[in-house]
């Protein structure tokens, strides 16, 4: 600014020797503000009048607003419009004692606001475009190790899932972690063990069935082949043979009944009638029925029913199912001379029938007691212990009664058998005929 407002400097100084006139100040002016652009250059007074301006000679006298700037010292802000066209400005007040043709305080660069726009807005398109491809490719990458680590452990599911539908059910995945896909892996394996299970549970009953059935059907086709052919001589071997051939159909047609009626209690088809019923009055029937039985063998029986226990809820005809299995057990596999006990008590608010008796020689396991086909003593014939069905299908009904049915020993060795059921909230439900059986407390033998 000090080279335009000097005609010559003063000799081997920076001082001006002489000012320019106006006009060849102007004019220099001029010519520099021509690389302004679209920028204007102007040159305020000591009251903001414009002295100079290098776009139109019109805004001269024009006095223009500055504010001090907030973030730059020494350097003022303003917003003017020339022509109707608003500018961007900044000022900035020219240091020292000037010689200024012009007079000029202040010196100000002076944008189109359009231009600022134009030029942020193409600044900012760029910036966005270079993000924006970055953003696109760091996604493509994500996307693409997202996918992978879904994908792979979906690819070993459905691998998976073929091997156990080919029957291969040993199939696990090694799908861990906390998210979704490690629970997903978990449950998986879950089913595939549940499978397993289900699969080997009945892969071994299809096999005790044919072995259950495989003697009594010996047995039947021998004796009938004889009794056809007539090679049995006398009367009594033919006799005989009769007996064992309708025996061993009775035997067989028993197996095929505890077969349906466990299927029809698992599949939940088996319908229930439940209404209040008197268990004194229950127990005390199931024990005459077994005594001729219990007789035979010198065992003794045993009842204790409180006056004070409430009619259970129940369905009367599968109560009398549970709790015949229940004793016929008992009685069977009792030691001989030895006592079965019957005992009913209160356990909250339901109703627990105990039947307990010596184990004998052949200590049962009290957690397999209720699977299918399941004997203490495996050489035992199933035309005397039955074929193993019975107390499997009693813990079904007890269940199905919403009761429990399970065993355990006492500190003596004897077995027990407990089975609980709700109390009935309606007593005066209970059948007269069985409440006039029930001879309140009972402690028989």
């Amino acid at each position: 600014m000090r080279v335009q407002e000097c005609v010559l400097p003063q000799a081997g100084t920076a001082l001006c020797g002489r000012p320019a006139p106006p006009a060849e100040f102007t004019a220099r002016l001029d010519a520099n503000a021509a690389r302004l652009g679209s920028g204007r250059l102007l040159l305020l007074d000591s009251e903001r009048y414009v002295v100079y301006d290098s776009g139109v000679a019109e805004s001269v006298g024009t006095q223009i607003q500055l504010t001090q700037s907030r973030r730059f010292a020494n350097v003022f802000e303003a917003r003017p419009s020339f022509d109707g066209q608003s500018y961007i400005a900044s000022a900035m007040k020219l240091p020292g004692k000037r010689i200024d043709p012009l007079g000029a305080t202040y010196v100000v660069l002076a944008q189109p606001q359009s231009s600022v726009a134009t030029t942020a807005a193409g600044d900012l398109a760029s910036r966005l475009l270079e993000a924006g491809s970055v953003a696109l490719i760091v996604a493509m990458l994500l996307i693409l190790l997202v996918s992978r680590s879904v994908t792979r452990p979906l690819t070993q599911l459905a691998a998976a899932a073929e091997d156990i539908a080919a029957g291969n059910y040993s199939r696990r995945v090694s799908i861990a972690g906390q998210d979704e896909l490690g629970m997903l892996g978990s449950a998986f394996n879950r089913m595939a063990e549940a499978v397993e299970r289900a699969r080997k549970v009945q892969r071994d009953f299809l096999a005790n069935v044919s072995h259950e059935l495989k003697t009594p059907l010996t047995s039947l086709i021998g004796f009938s082949q004889a009794l056809v052919d007539d090679s049995l001589l006398s009367e009594s071997e033919r006799k005989r043979a009769a007996t064992i051939v309708h025996e061993e159909s009775e035997r067989v047609l028993r197996m095929a009944q505890e077969l349906l009626d466990l299927a029809r209690v698992e599949a939940g088809s088996i319908s229930m009638h439940i209404a209040a019923v008197d268990l004194g009055s229950h127990l005390q029937q199931e024990l005459e029925i077994v005594r001729p039985r219990a007789s035979a063998r010198a065992l003794s029986l045993v009842l204790n029913v409180p006056d004070d226990i409430p009619p259970v809820a129940a369905d009367p005809e599968r109560l009398h199912q549970v709790l015949d299995n229940l004793l016929d057990n008992a009685v069977k596999y009792a030691p001989d001379g030895t006592a079965v006990h019957a005992i009913a008590r209160l356990s909250g608010g339901s109703v627990e029938t105990v039947v307990s008796n010596p184990s004998g020689p052949h200590r049962p396991d009290p957690d397999r007691m209720f699977d299918r086909f399941y004997r203490a003593d495996p050489s035992r014939s199933a035309a005397a212990g039955g074929v193993g069905l019975g107390l499997a299908i009693s813990r079904e009904l007890a269940a199905a009664m919403k009761g429990r049915l399970w065993a355990d020993f006492d500190e003596s060795g004897n077995l027990r058998v407990h089975l609980t059921l709700p109390a009935s909230r309606d007593a005066a439900t209970v059948r007269p005929e069985e409440r006039a059986a029930s001879p309140g407390s009972r402690s028989a033998a």
